[in-house]
């Protein structure tokens, strides 16, 4: 478990050991983590041990290593880091040349009746009190992302959600665009004062009487590159998987009575594939 409490006021703090668990897949070019929903990719001020970067750079012992893609703080799943410079701008030219797909797995507010593809485009917002939100606008980028449900009951919908771009917060955006806000977001959720509150106070009880989760119901599950040539000296791998974090599959279970198998199966079994690959 984190040193402090994940969602007060202080970033929180791991031990090596604690971060070794995240690992899903490592050989000797590529590192993959499932990051849990409340750490940060980015270096803090709160030394090495309270970021996954520089928990990366303790465990390998390496002076730089490469972040492929990193995640909002309250986004878990997959972060893929490079070992070295080669296998970095393998990784880098694939997402640049838009040859990769990301999945996510959410969970939403209300009921989510059919496959939607919300085809909004997305810029800054010109109001509020969150300096980085994102608002669907006619004068934003294109911004698509495509959802299907997949479980419901009459509060919430998990879905299978594969953004074809990669904007700001896209997926929440979109999300609550379409009325059903991702369960536990404190910028697109109730009112984006619990984001701000958040971040001076950490979690109140204003923040447990309206938001369901403690963090927002994102995961990032499964990553596909396509490399355009072969990748020597070793082959590189090209498809990344994470299974839910144990507070999504909690909320799953307490809320909509489906398990970690159901939520994995629906996850893995065919799906239409009309979808094209990401782009950056």
């Amino acid at each position: 478990m984190p040193i402090n409490d994940p969602f007060g006021p202080i970033p929180p703090t791991v031990e090596l050991a604690e971060f070794q668990s995240w690992i899903v897949y490592e050989d000797e070019r590529t590192l993959a983590v499932n990051k849990p929903g409340w750490f940060v990719c980015h270096p803090s001020k709160n030394g090495s041990f309270s970021s996954l970067v520089g928990v990366v750079r303790e465990y390998l012992r390496l002076d730089r290593i490469h972040l492929v893609a990193r995640l909002d703080r309250e986004t878990s799943g997959l972060v893929l880091f490079a070992k070295d410079a080669e296998a970095a701008s393998t990784y880098q030219t694939a997402v640049e040349q838009r040859r990769v797909t990301k999945e996510y797995l959410a969970i939403v507010e209300g009921v989510l009746a059919e496959e939607t593809l919300v085809d909004q485009p997305l810029g800054p917002c010109d109001s509020g009190q969150v300096r980085l939100k994102s608002m669907v606008r006619t004068d934003g980028q294109s911004a698509v992302t495509w959802i299907q449900p997949l479980f419901a009951n009459q509060q919430f919908t998990v879905c299978r959600i594969v953004p074809r771009t990669g904007r700001r917060h896209q997926i929440r955006v979109h999300a609550a665009w379409l009325g059903h806000p991702v369960v536990g977001d404190k910028v697109y959720g109730p009112d984006e004062t619990l984001f701000v509150q958040f971040i001076q106070s950490g979690w109140t009880q204003r923040h447990q009487q309206l938001l369901p989760l403690k963090r927002q119901a994102l995961h990032c599950w499964r990553s596909d590159f396509q490399f355009d040539q072969p990748h020597p000296p070793s082959a590189l791998c090209d498809t990344f998987v994470t299974p839910p974090t144990e507070d999504l599959l909690e909320f799953c279970q307490s809320n909509l009575a489906f398990d970690l198998e159901a939520v994995e199966s629906a996850m893995i079994r065919p799906h239409d594939n009309h979808h094209p690959r990401q782009e950056f």
